[in-house]
Order: structure tokens, then C-alpha cells, then sequence
């Protein structure tokens, strides 16, 4: 006879949080939204924190560069989707790493008795406006001069002309010495009224160089996600199937952080995927593993060495598993049973895993709730979807506009290995559809709105933090007829101005 749980399979949208005592202290610019990433002793800071409480869904139609360079500039981080060749993938998170990091390696270097012609390609190929020129074109030749676009002009210059010609020389260029200090190099920019300053060594050697948009960029992103060479923090997934192949490639081009992609993560195959990465690269190497519903999946897989664990299945927004295969839980459920085995598991051990709720998000409340249950960070796909910054096309419906979005378990996007089951390679039936959703702009705009609610319901539960919501959140099931009594009702709405 099967195994019954007498608990009924709850979702965010039954619960309510209750008001608790909002002290004088409990105001949004106080609220601090840091939380943990990946494993630590209980009381230690861990290696990797969030400063906002938000990852990026590993999915085609969401985690692209793009995406990941603004999600980190504000915060949170990008998981770059794995159902691609593993060049293709590594390269994405080297662009992301690339994009901004305080003493930059040139990668667009040419050689003084090179041409105009040279420089457009290096420029074209690299995206970058200022190159540096080298005695042996490479990012640590002696420094001979600096090309940058208001240097030469395509139209009229012959594409034959010798880059000595027209650079700006060694002996008029303002620089600074190995070992310099980050901010001194920003200040010498500053003084000078320059967008680059070369770093070089003691016998003039190119080392790095310093960009002024840099400075900008970091000042108006306070909470950018960064490490201490200032690049930008971004993660990876990986399958159960080409892992060896592909972390090494990942870890190669510079991810912080990995995660199986998996629609159910308690499986034989994920606790040799973690146990591979381990043995080759240790516990400096952090992967995170999933999806679970229950203490039983959470325990194997941090036994299996898990850095942190997701939760959910079949509560995402283009996830049909629970209709195709009947297996899942409750996103809320799920996840109030997980957390109480970390907590349980934290008391024996004294190591504290951190939980990613994924999925079962409809409304900005509901991810207030999923922290308070215990949630350490929220993975997202269909909320980053919307955005600018989102891989996919911007189209018009019906005098709509909206963004594409598809699950990973759809046919178009043929991951049969986030459904492996160690038999054929091929995807049997979906377990996500092809969709849209409303277009909504810019991430940064709409994330301040989303993060301002959470401020604010934090502020009244009387919590500043996210540990101490967890710990004094007062939590109530809500019936069907409350919901109603919840929104607008018994009025007639005007309609808003377009």
C-alpha cells in the first residue's frame, strides 16, 4: 500500500502574513536584503552572499548575458542556461565576468606597425573602443600607445595607415603603477578627465587597465554583486549527462557558482554529479543541487555534498509536470518541509544550507512569504522574462506587447537532459509550454517597485533583516472567501488612462 501524507499541498496564495510590532527602527532604507548562497558553518559568513534575495531561472528564454550582467549590477545572479554546445555557454559567463572588473586585462591589444584595418576588426570583434598598443600586440607587451575612436575617423582615414600614426603615444599618456590602489587609480581618472588609465609594471609592461565607466557604473549600482577584483558574480547549470565535459569549462571561464538543472534532483544521477565535481575540484567549488519537495530529497543531496539546495516541482508558470507525470507538491508545502529539515540538519552539524524556493510565485507578496518560510533566495523565470534585458523577442499582440517565454521541458527548447532518465537521448513528452508574457521594460525599474513591497511588508512584520523575519514572521492560512475580501471588490474600477 503506498506511503500517505495527511498534509494537505499548499500554495503561497493560502497564507497571509500577520503585522507584527513595526518599531521606529522598521523602515525600508534600514531593511538589509544580504543572504546566503552556498553552505557555511552556522555564524560564519559564507564565500558567496546575495545582496538582494533574487537568482535568474537557468532557461533559454531568461538567462542570458545580458541578463546576468544587470541582475548582478543590482544585486542578485544569473544562472546562464545550460541546453546549449559548452562553448557557447562558457563564453557567455567569460562575457558576463569580462564586462566589468575594476583593473581590466586588455583583450584588444594590436602592434604599433599594424593598420587602421587592424584596429576596426579588434574593435568589431571585442566591442571595445579603447585598444591597447603593444611592442608584441599582446595584453602584456610594453606599452607603446593607446588607440581609442576619436582617434582615427573611417570615413575619411585609408584603412592602410599604420597605427603609430595616429595613436596616442607613450610619452603623452598619463598612467599608473602596478599595485595601485583601485580608488587612486579612480581618482587619477577623475583629475584628468580620462575614460582609460593604463596600469603598467616597473619596466613599462601593459597590465591593466582602469575605465571611468566602471566608477559610474558601481556608484549607481550600490548592491552590485562582486568579487574582490570587482568582477561581476554570475553562476552556470550543468546536466547530469556531459558534466565532465562541461564544468570544467565553466570553472575555466570563471563562474562562481554552479547548479544542476534537473525537474527532479533526487536521483543517483545527481549524487554522482556532486560527488565528481567534489573530487576534482573540492569544496571551493560550489554547486548547488535540485529540485526537491520533501526532507528525504533535501538530506540525500546534501549528503551527496550540495551547496544549497532549490525547491519545487511544477509550480512554475510554464510547467505542466504535475499534469503530465502527477508528481509534485505545493510550492508552500514543499517548501515549509525542507526548511525544517535544514533547520534539523543545522543543529546536528552546525553547517547551514541555504534553500532557493523555485516557483508558485504569481504575486511580489508571495515571495515575502517564501522568505519568511524559511526561503533563503528565490529563483525567478518568468518575472525576469519580461525584461528588456531577456534573451527573447519583444512582439506585438492584439495592441499587446509581450516577450516570448518557454519552459525548459517544452519542445522548443529540446533539453531533453534536465529530464534525464538514463535511457534515450531524446525529450518523450513536454513538461513545459511555449508561452508569452506581458512586456514590462527595464529590469532595474521594475525590480525597485518589487523590492520596495518587500521593504515595506518587512517593515511590517517588524524586521529589518531576513534572518529575522524568519525567525518572528507570524504566518495565517486565509480561506477561499478571504482571498476575494483581499482585492478590490463590491466597486466598479475606473478605467486608468493609457
Amino acid at each position: 500500500m503506498a506511503i500517505y501524507l495527511n498534509d494537505v499541498s499548499r500554495t503561497f496564495g493560502e497564507y497571509l502574513l500577520i503585522p507584527g510590532l513595526t518599531t521606529k527602527e522598521c523602515i525600508p532604507s534600514n531593511v538589509n536584503l544580504k543572504t546566503p548562497l552556498v553552505k557555511h558553518a552556522f555564524g560564519e559568513t559564507p564565500d558567496i552572499e546575495l545582496n538582494i534575495p533574487f537568482v535568474s531561472a537557468i532557461m533559454q528564454s531568461v538567462s542570458g548575458t545580458e541578463l546576468a550582467i544587470e541582475l548582478a549590477r543590482n544585486g542578485g545572479l544569473s544562472f546562464i542556461f545550460c541546453s546549449q554546445p559548452v562553448e557557447d555557454q562558457a563564453e557567455m559567463v567569460r562575457r558576463v565576468k569580462k564586462f566589468k572588473a575594476g583593473f581590466v586585462i586588455s583583450d584588444a591589444n594590436v602592434k604599433p606597425e599594424q593598420t587602421l584595418a587592424d584596429v576596426i576588426r579588434v574593435a568589431k570583434a571585442t566591442g571595445h573602443s579603447t585598444i591597447g598598443v603593444t611592442d608584441d600586440g599582446t595584453s602584456n607587451g610594453k606599452l607603446a600607445g593607446i588607440v581609442t575612436s576619436r582617434d582615427y575617423r573611417i570615413e575619411k582615414d585609408p584603412l592602410s595607415m599604420k597605427v603609430r600614426d595616429f595613436m596616442t603615444p607613450f610619452s603623452k599618456l598619463i598612467y599608473g603603477q602596478s599595485g595601485i590602489p583601485l580608488s587612486e587609480a579612480n581618482q587619477i581618472l577623475w583629475e584628468h578627465k580620462l575614460n582609460a588609465l593604463p596600469i603598467i609594471d616597473s619596466d613599462g609592461h601593459l597590465v591593466y587597465f582602469v575605465f571611468r565607466k566602471d566608477y559610474d557604473s558601481h556608484r549607481n549600482n550600490p548592491e552590485e554583486l562582486s568579487d574582490r577584483t570587482k568582477k561581476l558574480l554570475v553562476g552556470a547549470g550543468v546536466n547530469t549527462r556531459d558534466y565532465r565535459v562541461r564544468v570544467p569549462a565553466l570553472i575555466d571561464a570563471g563562474a562562481d557558482v554552479l547548479c544542476i538543472d534537473s525537474s527532479d534532483g533526487y536521483s543517483e544521477w545527481q549524487k554522482e554529479t556532486l560527488a565528481w565535481v567534489k573530487q576534482q575540484y573540492g569544496d571551493k567549488t560550489y554547486i548547488g543541487a535540485g529540485n526537491v519537495v520533501d526532507s528525504e530529497g533535501f538530506r540525500y543531496l546534501v549528503d551527496a555534498g550540495a551547496d544549497f539546495i532549490k525547491v519545487g516541482i511544477g509550480g512554475g508558470s510554464i510547467c505542466i509536470t504535475r499534469e503530465q507525470k502527477g508528481i509534485g507538491r505545493g510550492q508552500a508545502t514543499a517548501l515549509i518541509d525542507v526548511v525544517q529539515a535544514r533547520d534539523e540538519y543545522c543543529r546536528e552539524t552546525g553547517i547551514y544550507i541555504p534553500i532557493c524556493s523555485d516557483g508558485g510565485l504569481v504575486h511580489d507578496y508571495h515571495m515575502v512569504l517564501a522568505l519568511a518560510m524559511g526561503a533563503d533566495f528565490l529563483m525567478m523565470g518568468r518575472y525576469f522574462a519580461r525584461f528588456d534585458e531577456s534573451p527573447t523577442k519583444t512582439l506585438r499582440i492584439s495592441n499587446n506587447y509581450v516577450k516570448e517565454y518557454w519552459g525548459e521541458g517544452s519542445n522548443r527548447a529540446q533539453n531533453w537532459q534536465r529530464y534525464d532518465m538514463g535511457e534515450t537521448e531524446i525529450l518523450k513528452f513536454e513538461e513545459g509550454v511555449d508561452s508569452y508574457v506581458p512586456y514590462a521594460g527595464k529590469m532595474k525599474d521594475n525590480m525597485a517597485v518589487t523590492l520596495g513591497k518587500i521593504k515595506a511588508t518587512m517593515c511590517s512584520c517588524g524586521a529589518t533583516t531576513i534572518k529575522t523575519l524568519q525567525k518572528n514572521a507570524r504566518i495565517t492560512l486565509v480561506s477561499s472567501t478571504s482571498i476575494v475580501e483581499g482585492g478590490a471588490h463590491d466597486v466598479i474600477l475606473k478605467e486608468q488612462n493609457r
